[in-house]
């Protein structure tokens, strides 16, 4: 008896022991994915803070030499990034705002009510998800220079080449992500909440508005986050929608470092860095919205 029980603990305490080295790899593995994973990011930066003499003497993968924080002075004034940074506040807050309140309804009317079509209604917008943009292209320009827009939202009269109209298509593609994840966060609720709220003499919209939504309050704060960061670092749409150089939102704008015949890439490194510092500012500050995000509604389907 007393034998077993020593045994017993012997494999314990050699089981941490075998163990070990397994951690160690992981870690190791682990150390190497961040390093290859942030290796370009902190290229960029070594690149930023290097005068363009420098880097054309001693060449892009050297070291030495004179370490400034001028291409960054000068990326910030020479692509007046303010204002392109006030057009990616235009374009984001609406956005954002706009997805997550017509994600909501859908997604209260699709879980918190049985009617036929509600699981049609959600496999559509799910279904969404898997349409590839570029698949769009065409169709979408030449609707956007066809739908006609009034003239306080628009000042060509079209959807073309304006803010509302890069809004309304960061709306339409991300909707379907939203519904889906805020639907199956709604069904963990108990519908015990809406028939009181019903015998209580509340409305449809009363219980969306004063009942459920606030309870889905995390569930928002998690996808606000992720669709500010998804909407922010868009490149494609406002490239594609838009033709007036100085209402591109920031991500867009950064091509207006690069010149004609010549690019200053120890500038460009510097203005892809200021551009991304506000991406990188939500993510530490929310960063447990951000990875709760990642997981939203993965519980239940």
């Amino acid at each position: 008896m007393i034998a077993t029980a020593t045994a017993s603990r012997a494999g314990v305490g050699a089981r941490p022991a075998r163990r070990r080295p397994r951690r160690a790899l992981l870690h190791a593995f682990l150390i190497a994915v961040c390093a290859v994973w942030l290796f370009p990011l902190g290229w960029a930066i070594y690149t930023a803070l290097r005068p363009y003499g420098e880097t054309a003497r001693l060449g892009y993968v050297s070291i030495g030499g004179t370490y400034t924080i001028d291409n960054f002075v000068n990326a910030w004034n020479q692509a007046e990034l303010p204002h392109f940074f006030l057009n990616t506040i235009i374009i984001v807050v609406p956005a954002v705002i706009l997805v997550l309140f017509f994600a909501s309804m859908v997604a209260f009317a699709v879980s918190r009510y049985s009617f036929k079509f509600s699981l049609a209604l959600l496999m559509l917008f799910t279904a969404g998800n898997l349409l590839p943009q570029q698949v769009v292209i065409v169709p979408l320009f030449r609707l956007y220079l066809a739908l006609p827009l009034p003239q306080p939202l628009s000042d060509n009269g079209v959807f073309y080449d304006q803010f509302i109209g890069i809004i309304a298509i960061h709306v339409a593609f991300q909707l379907g992500f939203c519904t889906f994840v805020l639907s199956n966060f709604m069904k963990t609720i108990p519908r015990e909440l809406n028939e009181a709220a019903v015998v209580d003499g509340a409305s449809v919209w009363d219980t969306y508005l004063r009942v459920i939504l606030p309870l889905t309050r995390p569930a928002l704060a998690a996808l606000a986050t992720l669709e500010f960061t998804w909407i922010y670092n868009d490149f494609f749409w406002a490239i594609l929608l838009m033709r007036t150089g100085s209402k591109l939102p920031i991500t867009s704008a950064l091509n207006n470092l690069s010149g004609q015949f010549f690019t200053d890439n120890n500038l460009l490194s510097a203005g892809a860095i200021l551009v991304a510092l506000p991406t990188l500012i939500v993510f530490v500050i929310l960063q447990k919205q951000f990875i709760g995000g990642l997981t939203l509604g993965s519980t239940k389907g």
